[in-house]
């Protein structure tokens, strides 16, 4: 459910207009928009406290084989929500499972690992060693 949660939206539906038919489904709630809190820790382990709100939109379906499917994104959309939602209930189902993750959940996992290595490239371009700064006097 993270990686669906946090795809991109428009590559989470351009894979789903690729992959296997879904079963059709009833909304049971949502989609619907509101906030989270975010809470945080002093120091990684220190005494919690609250950091912030930031926006979520919640979905949860029933599809026709009587599967529920949960999904919470970030953001407003209500479209990444209700097809996070849809797919939860679908992989649920053994016949399908196996064909949707490899049409759906691997190209999804391949896109975040290139997207994080970029980031980290362009992280370690900017990274100053304060070993070799004082070793020059």
């Amino acid at each position: 459910m993270g990686l669906l949660a946090r795809a991109r939206p428009a590559e989470l539906a351009a894979l789903l207009g690729q992959a296997p038919a879904l079963p059709d489904y009833t909304s049971l709630r949502g989609p619907e928009t509101g906030l989270v809190m975010l809470r945080g820790r002093a120091g990684g382990g220190g005494a919690p406290f609250n950091l912030g709100e930031m926006t979520a939109t919640r979905a949860s379906v029933r599809d026709a084989e009587g599967r529920l499917g949960h999904a919470t994104v970030a953001g407003r959309d209500d479209a990444h929500a209700l097809a996070a939602a849809r797919l939860d209930a679908a992989l649920q189902d053994p016949a399908r499972h196996d064909a949707l993750k490899a049409a759906i959940l691997e190209p999804l996992a391949e896109s975040e690992t290139q997207r994080r290595a970029g980031l980290a490239r362009r992280a370690a371009a900017t990274r100053v060693d304060f070993f070799a700064l004082t070793t020059q006097r």
